[in-house]
């Protein structure tokens, strides 16, 4: 029974939804849920979704609404789109689906249904043995509380996800670039069981960690070692009509407050770096404060917020040495405008505890030592080494423009870290190390028209 309620897809809503690939797949129809599915409860039809409407029929798509409301509440929604409709289905009854694909005149196999509810759309299409895609709910922007119902669903959707029983299908229907399907986490699909997932994700790596068996770097010496291999140094506080100031302070806060825990580290050869490890746990107990965060790919408040920006400071150091990267995340490098000349990796390395890690080991026979610490509203860094080096590092960024797929805008280049002997300057190796495809998290405006391609 619990295969009968489980989507073939979800989405975000309607239109994220590539119809014209449904078409070429040999789907003919589409069975609509109207409320909560293309408006919030009740609402009347929007100039959006009439275009949406007049769109399916221009491309040779059916469409018929399926729904439990009455004929005046469906007639009033459908006065512009002009589409059949079955009133007062009794979903999740089959014979109401089997209606609707009669009315239709095409094959259950030619049809899709699209709709909001697991308990009344999904299962009544499954039972049909209809394809489905089930969307985000809608709801009025004031509203807050989801029923008992909508989280028994969500629950349902947790463990499907978790059985990992959607990879098991092959019906696609989310607008994609490629073939290759990038599929979301649970914690995109549901964002109020987002500390749920986390805290799974901490407990595996915790286990992880204890079988490994690593030898991480732990000694911290307030004695600087000799050789200056590079130095970097950023902006703490930023600032802008769209940035809080309260959030800025307290990244500012966090990122002091950790640099210390890492300040004067010393890895030796055959040892591995890791920041957590020497960081520790971000709460309140610890004095963390809520700084910004990006969950799901949404910039927004959290705790110990503005660490990644240390994160990736860090990174930057390590991109300028032999130190080998063993992990990296990066986020959206398209948090915010460039301000002056363009630097590659000024931002965008991604940490979280403690399952989204920076680590990097040590292959070479000398020790290396990294410097962090807050000066003057500055983050400074350095890394260093008991002796030089006999080569220089430096990044560099190629085909460095913005592109829009459907309606987002997105950064795209390619980043290499390039070698170099440090006499002659002679170039010995170019390492792709991030194809950056980065979603501008910032107003579209704002983007250089000259770059856009």
């Amino acid at each position: 029974m619990v295969n009968k309620l489980l989507p073939d897809s979800y989405v975000k809503s309607v239109f994220d939804i590539d119809y014209e690939k449904l078409l070429k797949q040999g789907y003919k129809g589409i069975i609509f849920d109207i409320d909560s599915t293309l408006v919030p409860h009740g609402a009347e039809s929007t100039k959006e979704i009439d275009e949406l409407f007049g769109y399916l029929h221009s491309i040779g798509l059916k469409t018929l609404f399926l729904s439990n409301n009455s004929s005046e509440r469906i007639e009033i929604f459908n006065k512009n789109i002009n589409t059949q409709f079955i009133a007062e289905a009794n979903k999740p009854n089959k014979q109401s689906y089997l209606r609707a694909i009669e009315m239709l005149g095409i094959k259950s196999s030619e049809v899709v249904l699209i709709g909001d509810q697991i308990f009344t759309d999904i299962l009544g299409a499954n039972l049909c043995g209809i394809k489905n895609i089930l969307v985000k709910y809608l709801m009025y922007d004031d509203e807050t509380k989801i029923g008992k119902k909508r989280r028994v669903e969500s629950v349902i959707l947790v463990a499907y996800y978790f059985r990992k029983l959607i990879s098991r299908k092959h019906f696609e229907v989310e607008k994609q670039g490629t073939s290759k399907v990038k599929r979301k986490s649970v914690s995109e699909i549901i964002p109020f069981l987002y500390p749920l997932a986390e805290k799974k994700e901490i407990f595996r790596r915790h286990i992880k960690n204890i079988k490994q068996r690593k030898s991480f770097s732990t000694q911290i010496s307030k004695n600087k070692l000799p050789n200056l291999i590079y130095s970097h140094s950023s902006n703490l506080i930023k600032k802008g009509k769209d940035i809080d100031p309260v959030l800025q302070e307290n990244k500012a806060f966090n990122i002091d407050l950790s640099a210390s825990n890492i300040n004067g580290v010393i890895i030796h050869p055959g040892e591995e770096f890791s920041f957590w490890k020497l960081v520790g746990k971000i709460n309140k107990k610890n004095g963390y404060k809520d700084g910004r965060v990006i969950i799901n790919n949404k910039v927004q408040a959290g705790m110990g917020g503005g660490l990644c920006n240390l994160g990736n400071t860090i990174n930057i150091l390590i991109m300028h040495s032999p130190l080998i990267i063993t992990e990296v995340h990066y986020h959206s490098d398209a948090l915010a405008p460039d301000q002056g000349h363009r630097v590659p990796l000024a931002n965008g390395t991604s940490v979280a505890y403690n399952y989204v890690d920076y680590r990097f080991k040590n292959p070479t026979r000398q020790s290396y030592q990294i410097c962090v610490w807050c000066e003057n509203n500055q983050l400074m860094a350095e890394l260093r080494s008991e002796k030089a080096i006999s080569t220089q590092y430096k990044i560099t960024e190629e085909d460095h423009h913005f592109m829009k797929k459907n309606s987002k805008y997105y950064r795209k280049s390619k980043i290499y870290k390039v070698t170099e002997d440090k006499e002659t300057n002679r170039e010995i190796n170019k390492e792709l190390v991030w194809d950056n495809k980065s979603e501008v998290m910032f107003d579209y405006n704002l983007i250089p028209v000259e770059l856009i391609r």
